[in-house]
């Protein structure tokens, strides 16, 4: 994933100061967004496609100018320094020159008028069925803005000043253009983590009491971890990765909040059943929901995995309740926009399990339009607050046991 290449510390951009690995991983970001936009402004100009490398160039200048607000004459002199660089790239120079001088000269209201990048068809097709295609086009033109930067403070704390933050209508804050996250007032005192604003409604719908004895499972990065300690739980997080599992502990050290960290696999990690007052269970999926924040997914994943998700989805939910007490509450929640790992999976639990029931109730959350809520949960897409900069696509499931 393209967020993996940019925090790898050794991986190919490590060796960039960190503003320039910033500005690498952007234009990525960038050039993948408006791979469409681009190649209908290179199209005309090309009689053939050149090979990958030069054609990658071609789309990096014009993001560069039309997206990062470069100068197109520094844009084209870049790129055709880069093509000198690719293997057998000298024989594209005089082309990438001749096409880009064309392709800048585009006005900047005619590449913001050209439609947004399209969903794959493993995922559109679902989506247009379910939602229609406005919809749909409105999930793409979200995906192709980007996310800013979403984080959740500490219950007492009110860091939205500092950090010149607009408080969404939920609670959560954001910033449109952060810098660097460990400067920023606040951070180093653990008194906010970042979570975006859909996510982090998973925990209000669960609604923890103090000195509620809480399981959250598949509970890494952490952030729905902190809220539940934050908001006086006991909590036990659960999650078969100890790699995922570091960001949790460094924020529990940082925010001075507590829980028990388990690495285990959730589907036979307990002793006993029925000891925990409430379960919050982010199962893994297809995280499409997440694509405004890793624009590469949609080129990586071909929807395979969900064969394989499915059941395992379904399992957990079935261990989640094992889990719990009676009448005892849980959230199950998944960051895809697919209703097959929402609220298909709500329907086939219930049927399982004849005592379940879905509590509508604990969905009426501040700033949530009712529009939002289904028989089954609550969907969150990413064309929702378009004045606002969007949100993640979520589905949380809020349900009471026999």
């Amino acid at each position: 994933m393209l967020s993996d290449l940019r925090d790898d510390a050794k991986g190919p951009l490590a060796v960039l100061p960190p503003d320039e690995r910033a500005r690498a991983a952007r234009l990525a970001a960038g050039v993948l967004r408006n791979i469409g936009r681009a190649d209908r402004v290179l199209g005309p100009h090309l009689r053939r496609a050149p090979p990958t490398g030069i054609h990658n160039i071609l789309r990096l200048a014009l993001v560069e100018v039309f997206v990062d607000g470069a100068a197109p004459h520094g844009a084209v002199h870049s790129a055709v320094a880069l093509a000198r660089m690719e293997k057998g790239g000298e024989a594209f120079t005089g082309l990438v020159n001749a096409v880009l001088r064309k392709g800048v000269a585009l006005a900047p209201d005619a590449w913001a008028a050209l439609a947004a990048q399209k969903l794959p068809a493993w995922l559109r097709k679902p989506l247009v069925a379910e939602h229609g295609g406005a919809v749909v086009q409105a999930i793409e033109a979200a995906h192709g803005a980007g996310a800013p930067l979403d984080i959740t403070p500490r219950r007492g704390s009110d860091p939205a000043g500092a950090l010149n933050a607009t408080i969404l209508p939920t609670g959560s804050l954001r910033l449109p253009h952060p810098g660097q996250i460990s400067r920023l007032p606040g951070y180093a005192e653990g008194q906010w983590w970042v979570q975006d604003a859909a996510t982090a409604l998973a925990v209000p719908a669960l609604a923890p009491q103090p000195g509620d004895r809480v399981l959250d499972l598949c509970a890494a990065p952490g952030g729905k971890t902190l809220q539940l300690a934050d908001a006086g739980a006991r909590v036990v997080a659960v999650d078969i990765s100890d790699k995922r599992l570091i960001r949790l502990h460094e924020n529990l050290a940082r925010t001075g909040l507590a829980a028990e960290v388990v690495t285990a696999d959730a589907l036979t990690w307990g002793g006993a059943p029925a000891t925990f007052d409430a379960v919050l269970l982010d199962a893994p999926c297809t995280a499409t929901g997440t694509i405004r924040r890793h624009p590469d997914l949609p080129f990586v994943k071909d929807g395979s995995e969900l064969h394989s998700l499915i059941p395992l989805q379904a399992a957990l939910i079935d261990r989640a309740l094992w889990h719990l007490r009676p009448g005892g509450r849980l959230v199950y929640c998944t960051c895809s926009l697919l209703h097959a790992e929402g609220e298909a999976q709500i329907e086939a639990a219930l049927h399982r399990h004849p005592g379940l029931r879905v509590d509508a109730s604990a969905l009426a959350l501040p700033g949530v339009d009712p529009a939002w809520i289904g028989a089954n949960g609550l969907r969150l897409r990413p064309d929702y607050w378009p004045d606002r900069g969007g949100m993640d696509g979520f589905f949380i499931a809020a349900l009471r046991a026999a």
